[in-house]
């Protein structure tokens, strides 16, 4: 917008609709830059019209219902005597159907890279001691907080409320609390850097559906251990993924530029092709955040430090102008659908019952709703109600397409259920299969991939070890080949969907790819007449 001074009355309503549609457009967030023509011509605008224009934009968002916080200012050299400035302003509204907004970060990185301690920091509002207060909050078992490590998936949240102020827990608030005061919340999903946790590490990359992946590099090791493979999984998930370097209090800046030029150096290959943008002030974070968005290419670098907290608060104004990745539109579609939900997590909670945790990737899920459960080891679906749903520990009527939740099951007998199933609407007739198809990518292996061979599979939720059965015009893979290859899974049929992205690794063996063709097995509404249906493969 070039200025918004005194508007008509008529003029004035023409701006309130297209702030409301710009909100829809993004979910919710809007940046508005005033001073700009719409051709992208930096005018600027003076002293007395840029304090008119903010008060106009003001009324329009008290119209509208949202808040709004200045990003930057900048002033421009134009041809005049007074100085003229240019601002930036975050428009953020709640959507009426939604309690905050929501993003997924996951968070990778080698062991001892620091990103338990760091989403400590984060979302304890407290720096750390340097010698590892700032994590124990963040774990989940015993061992996990003698050997320091974590090896399972914890989730932990940080709001930011509608003038962009962090909402953590520094203020002694609970997880409700949080989801009250915050506008816009973000879910790290603080994953394992061990080896030995790879899997886990894995399924919370495939399962979990992360939007963005935030990989912690150590400033005094740099890239070790497992970082290049967290790297890649990120890359072969195609989720968009920045760079904090941490720990630069423990070592000199000369290190730290040497592990920013590896990174460096890394990124630019053919194989990431992206481009590094090293953040050093409040000025490249608003940057960085806009383009990071916009382009996928882009890789932003921070440099911090979770114990003199040191660059902190970059990482924090670029989490809050986050835009999320799908926009409305997408949205709207895939809540059309019929009703899906994975299941990634199955807890007992006395005088709940079963308690199922994860994503519902497509539809609406409302209390009381009746859905089937499957497959079963035999291929069957089972018929359940859904009894309450919680969010981000508070309770929720509605789930909508894309959000994570935990949803009580009653009295439903737990042993029945695992991780990867789906839980569906009972008109959705789901395809399950033993047998299926993809086209992959061998990635690395060290002797020849061939016919026979013993793989874990990692399909969204699914897990399980598949058996290669044919590979389509060869006899043997190497790596770096790509083919059509036939599995099928051990022990039960798994819910599949054609185009899945899918991850295979045993031992050194690893290879993406995603899934081209199934080999349906049909199931009656009640689960006990079963038909198999003509297989369209051919042996």
């Amino acid at each position: 917008q070039l200025k918004l001074v005194n508007p008509s009355q008529y003029r004035f309503e023409h701006l309130v609709t297209q702030m409301k549609w710009r909100l829809q457009e993004g979910r919710g967030e809007a940046v508005y830059q005033i001073g700009v023509e719409d051709n992208g011509l930096l005018v600027g605008l003076s002293e007395e019209e840029m304090r008119a224009s903010l008060k106009t934009l003001r009324r329009m968002a008290e119209k509208v219902g949202a808040d709004i916080t200045v990003l930057r200012e900048r002033e421009v050299d134009y041809d005049s005597d007074v100085p003229r400035k240019i601002t930036e302003v975050l428009v953020r509204k709640v959507p009426d159907n939604q309690q905050f907004l929501d993003l997924r970060v996951a968070v990778l990185g080698n062991v001892d890279s620091g990103k338990s301690t760091l989403l400590g920091v984060l979302t304890q509002g407290e720096l750390d001691n340097g010698r590892g207060r700032a994590r124990l909050n963040l774990f989940r078992h015993l061992h996990e907080i003698q050997s320091g490590r974590t090896s399972s998936i914890s989730f932990e949240i940080l709001g930011f409320n509608s003038k962009g102020e962090v909402v953590n827990y520094s203020d002694s608030r609970t997880a409700e609390e949080i989801c009250e005061s915050s506008s816009k919340m973000i879910t790290f999903i603080d994953l394992a850097g061990h080896h030995k946790y790879l899997k886990t590490t894995i399924f919370g990359l495939t399962s979990y559906c992360p939007d963005f992946a935030m990989l912690v590099v150590s400033a005094n090791t740099g890239i070790a251990g497992t970082t290049r493979e967290h790297l890649g999984l990120a890359m072969a998930l195609k989720v968009p993924f920045f760079i904090v370097i941490s720990k630069v209090d423990l070592c000199s800046k000369a290190t730290v530029e040497r592990t920013v030029k590896q990174l460096e150096r890394i990124l630019k290959q053919p194989g990431c092709n992206k481009l590094p943008l090293l953040v050093n002030s409040d000025d490249d974070a608003v940057t960085a955040a806009q383009q990071f968005a916009q382009s996928p290419n882009i890789t932003p670098i921070f440099t911090l430090s979770s114990v003199s907290g040191e660059n902190l608060d970059l990482l924090k104004v670029f989490l809050n102008i986050l835009p999320p990745l799908t926009n409305s539109k997408e949205q709207e579609e895939l809540m059309q659908q019929l009703t899906e939900f994975q299941v990634d997590e199955i807890y007992t909670v006395p005088e709940v019952g079963t308690v199922v945790g994860g994503t519902l990737s497509s539809g609406i899920c409302r209390e009381g709703e009746n859905l089937v459960v499957g497959p079963t080891d035999d291929g069957k679906f089972l018929r359940l109600k859904v009894c309450s749903i919680q969010r981000n520990r508070s309770a929720c009527r509605v789930l909508r397409a894309g959000q994570a939740a935990t949803l009580a099951l009653g009295p439903f007998d737990r042993s029945l259920l695992r991780k990867g199933m789906v839980m569906v609407s009972p008109e959705m007739n789901p395809t399950i299969c033993s047998v299926f198809e993809a086209e992959i990518v061998l990635l690395f292996h060290a002797t020849t991939f061939r016919k026979g061979f013993q793989v874990t599979v990692h399909v969204g939720n699914v897990r399980q070890t598949a058996i290669v059965e044919k590979i389509h015009g060869k006899d043997k893979l190497r790596t770096g080949e790509k083919a059509v290859v036939r599995f099928r899974f051990i022990k039960h049929p798994e819910y599949l969907k054609i185009g899945a992205k899918l991850l295979f690794r045993e031992g050194v063996t690893k290879g993406i790819g995603h899934v081209t063709d199934l080999q349906a097995i049909t199931t009656k509404e009640n689960g006990l007449e079963e038909s198999l249906g003509p297989g369209h493969l051919s042996f």
